[in-house]
């Protein structure tokens, strides 16, 4: 097919659900703003407060960046479809932005994660060597290296799928540009794609997960070995925000795109998008904030300053 033909795609989003669209644009709408202000608070009062300025949070703060950057990237664009009442195109170009984009934040915060897993390693398991491991140049890397790894990823995925053929005006049966969605559609050509994609899961998902399942087993053996029932107590609920979190992330991810495509429908595949596109960004400041007492202690002086300031 010649690439002057491939000019748009048309998105489906739920103008099959018709009788939901309205609900849920309220739904996703409020769910988003609850997103940008819980990610924002955490950005700001990692910046701002004195107590929060340690290798974890610099990891929290850069995580609820990508979490900002990963819902706009998707959310006002459903919001857009979900009050129309017919499914709208998007172009050619717009949608391997979208994808892009999309990759990269994806990418990125596989790997923050990871990151802060290995950080609650080195504070728990190794504490004599915690701030040779996990220096200010060594987190700045760490946090470079995601963004890096991201944009490759995204790079060599877009480049593949989108010089693709496709038919002239396909219709994608989700509500955003995602990879398996669009590589369905190509008309020829996808095992290379195939093979990419299948490359990037093993890569991005099964090892990051393994990492973390790793250090976590090692801070379970370092917990264990403690005399003090308070003291694993307050080594536990450091770590069981970011368990959650990882949770959340890594389970949806999983089923999404390890998940064999037999048992897989466009309604279920939908569904699994909304949860870690919309409602996962959302979970992670709420969680972080109400599960962590450092946080919420910052959060009270913060807001006792502003109270008691003229």
């Amino acid at each position: 097919m010649a690439k002057e033909n491939q000019t748009e795609f048309l998105l489906l989003g739920f103008s099959d659900l018709r009788v939901l669209q309205g609900p849920l644009f309220w739904v996703v709408l409020l769910i988003y703003l609850v997103t940008l202000l819980g990610n924002s608070v955490i950005i700001l009062l990692t910046q701002a407060s004195p107590a929060l300025h340690s290798p974890m949070y610099f990891f929290l703060r850069h995580l609820s960046v990508v979490e900002v950057l990963y819902t706009t990237d998707i959310v006002p664009r459903t919001l857009v479809d979900l009050a129309s009442p017919h499914p709208r195109a998007i172009s050619f170009q717009g949608c391997a932005a979208q994808m892009y984009i999309f990759i990269v934040l994806g990418i990125a915060e596989c790997c923050l994660l990871t990151a802060m897993a290995y950080d609650r390693y080195a504070a728990i398991c190794r504490p004599l060597h915690y701030s040779t491991l996990m220096s200010w140049r060594a987190c700045a890397a760490m946090v470079g290296t995601s963004w890096f790894m991201g944009i490759i990823t995204a790079t060599t995925h877009t480049s593949l799928i989108f010089t693709l053929p496709f038919p002239s005006r396909p219709v994608i049966p989700h509500f955003l540009c995602d990879i398996l969605p669009v590589l369905r559609l190509a008309s020829t050509g996808k095992h290379r794609s195939e093979i990419s994609v299948m490359t990037a899961t093993v890569v991005f998902i099964m090892i990051p997960f393994s990492l973390i399942i790793t250090s976590y087993a090692r801070i379970l053996g370092a917990i264990l070995a403690m005399a003090s029932t308070q003291s694993r107590r307050k080594v536990f609920s450091t770590c069981s925000s970011h368990l959650l979190v990882v949770s959340l992330f890594f389970g949806t991810a999983s089923i999404t795109y390890i998940r064999p495509r037999a048992g897989s429908s466009v309604i279920t595949d939908r569904i699994l998008s909304l949860f870690y596109t919309v409602v996962t960004p959302m979970l992670n400041p709420i969680i972080y904030t109400l599960r962590n007492k450092e946080v919420t202690g910052a959060l009270r002086n913060v807001l006792k300053k502003q109270v008691s300031s003229p």
